[in-house]
Order: structure tokens, then C-alpha cells, then sequence
């Protein structure tokens, strides 16, 4: 079975950086599922997925914009610090979900923390980097009725 729209993928990867250190992976671990043709994954990584098979290994140097996009500094804001006043724990490089001033959800980091503001950061932590994922695929099936109506794979 070939990779195609509407298929769960199992794989496994790392994720490294321009310097050869792996920043993450699945290796030595479950592989990851995912539901292909819904982004689920960075655009690249699922672009040059389409058409592989079961036990296909692959590498793969995808650029920010195919990864997790350019660096926004618009995206780095600073919040009051009394908004954060239930947080004892709140510390620089802490990681959490916000609600942003246009009411959505976004996951940001803690960059800065002054006495009456917290400067917070809304971008990936891999954005602006050009990744290299080292990909083994696993194993291929198609998706069920309920992993279409989610749009995403579900633990089977």
C-alpha cells in the first residue's frame, strides 16, 4: 500500500538541525500515527510522504516555510504580570496555552519576566530553522469513517 489521502501512517523520525544535533524523534519508541492529507504534520514532511511505502527510510532538509515557518516577531508580546498571578511556578522558558488578545488559542513560552509585565512567545520553537527529518515508515492502513470525520488518526 502506497501513501495516499485518507491513510493513517505509522513512522518513526529525528528531527535534526543544521548542526547535526537531533532535537527530537520517535526512535527507540512507538512510531507516530497520522492521518495523511489533513496536516497533521509540517507541509514538507507530508508532501514528500505521498507515494511511499511500508518500509521506505528517507531524509529530508525542508526549509522554515516548509517546516514550521518563518520567525514572526509580532508574535512576541509582552502580558501583564498580575495576569499571572495564580502561576507560582512561572519561570523563563516555561511553556503553556493562552488566549491572545484576538481570542485565540496559541501555545507560548516564557521568554522574559520583569516586574509588572511577561514577555511571552507565540512562535514554534523550530520556527525559522531549516530541519533534516530522518524517516522510517512503518506500517500504512487506511483510515476508518471516524478518523475522517476527526480529521486526524485515533489510537486504534
Amino acid at each position: 500500500m502506497q501513501i495516499t489521502d485518507s491513510a493513517v501512517v505509522y513512522f518513526h523520525y529525528a528531527l535534526i538541525n543544521d548542526q547535526g544535533e537531533v532535537l527530537d524523534g520517535t526512535k527507540g519508541g512507538d512510531p507516530i500515527p497520522y492521518l495523511h492529507g489533513c496536516h497533521n504534520i509540517v507541509p514538507g514532511l507530508e508532501k514528500a510522504m505521498d507515494g511511499r511505502s511500508a518500509d521506505d527510510h528517507f531524509r529530508i532538509t525542508l526549509t522554515p516555510l516548509e517546516a514550521y515557518g518563518e520567525r514572526d516577531e509580532d508574535k512576541v508580546y509582552d502580558v501583564e504580570r498580575q495576569l499571572f498571578a495564580n502561576m507560582p511556578e512561572l519561570s523563563e522558558g516555561l511553556m503553556f496555552h493562552m488566549t491572545n488578545e484576538s481570542g485565540e488559542d496559541e501555545l507560548v513560552s516564557v521568554v522574559e519576566i520583569h516586574d509588572d509585565l511577561v514577555t511571552v512567545d507565540a512562535n514554534h520553537p523550530y520556527a525559522g530553522e531549516s530541519l533534516t527529518f530522518d524517516v522510517e515508515i512503518v506500517s500504512i492502513r487506511n483510515a476508518t469513517p471516524a478518523e475522517m470525520e476527526a480529521g486526524q488518526a485515533i489510537a486504534v
